[in-house]
């Protein structure tokens, strides 16, 4: 995980058909489901409400595409190359 992931955990990604479907039937793992790819990640913030006011934004402009915010922990238990 880069410096700049690291100050920035919150992601708002862009969730695709196949994505939108496993979060239908499996409600409980849905944030399990999404992978750690920069392609789907629409931005990255510090802040919990930069995020939110952000995804207002985004799902104001396109209706049709479903946004989702997370915290990405993923670089919580790498380790660190000396």
């Amino acid at each position: 995980m880069t410096y700049y992931k690291q100050l920035h955990p919150w992601c708002i990604i862009r969730v695709s058909v196949n994505q939108h479907l496993v979060e239908q039937q499996e409600c409980e793992e849905c944030c399990s489901s999404v992978e750690d790819d920069d392609s789907h990640v629409v931005a990255r913030f510090r802040k919990h409400n930069d995020a939110a006011a952000y995804l207002r934004v985004l799902q104001n402009s396109s209706k049709d595409i479903k946004f989702l915010i997370i915290f990405d922990f993923q670089g919580v238990g790498e380790k660190v190359k000396s």
